[in-house]
């Protein structure tokens, strides 16, 4: 049985402006992500770790660094901690700082520091959450399970709150 030709589609080129459009599109790479450095610290073990004790209060804490790098790269890091006391007795401190690199491409000015600011962080959060789960979990704890924060509200304060210094200066 022979078989028949293909049939060659007609493609046109993309001309010069449709290639210019795609090159200006907006875009968010995802070029690494890795742990900066990670701390448990459970300094009353293993009394703290009895049966039958009252849960720790747990206070959470979550703040956002960058660092501008070379081209249009970017490097966002989000920094947790827990504390957790009993009373006035220290139960467990977890710390963690996990980092994205990121690229842009096609995003103006005023477009960069929503995506830093907010869609970074809401890219990492899911990794550094099961991080610091299993962190309380291996230091005899039951597993923090955070919840995912509100980066947009975060980053709607911080621009507020610096609207505010320049005001006053």
């Amino acid at each position: 049985m022979a078989k028949k030709p293909k049939k060659e589609e007609n493609v046109e080129p993309e001309t010069k402006e449709q290639v210019s459009e795609t090159q200006k599109a907006p875009m968010l790479s995802v070029l690494a992500q890795y742990t900066k450095d990670q701390s448990f610290e459970n300094p009353n073990a293993p009394d703290s770790l009895r049966s039958g004790l009252s849960a720790p209060e747990i206070q959470i804490n979550i703040e956002i660094g960058r660092q501008m790098l070379e081209g249009d790269n970017v490097e966002v890091t989000l920094m947790l901690k827990a504390e957790a006391k009993r009373g006035d007795t220290i139960a467990f401190i977890a710390e963690l700082e996990y980092a994205g690199l990121f690229a842009f491409a096609g995003v103006s000015a005023e477009e960069i520091q929503p995506l830093i600011m907010i869609e970074c962080p809401r890219l990492l959060f899911p990794f550094s959450r099961q991080i610091m789960a299993e962190m309380t979990q291996n230091g005899g704890f039951p597993p923090i399970m955070l919840e995912p924060p509100d980066f947009a509200g975060m980053f709607r304060d911080e621009m507020m709150r610096r609207a505010a210094d320049q005001s006053v200066n």
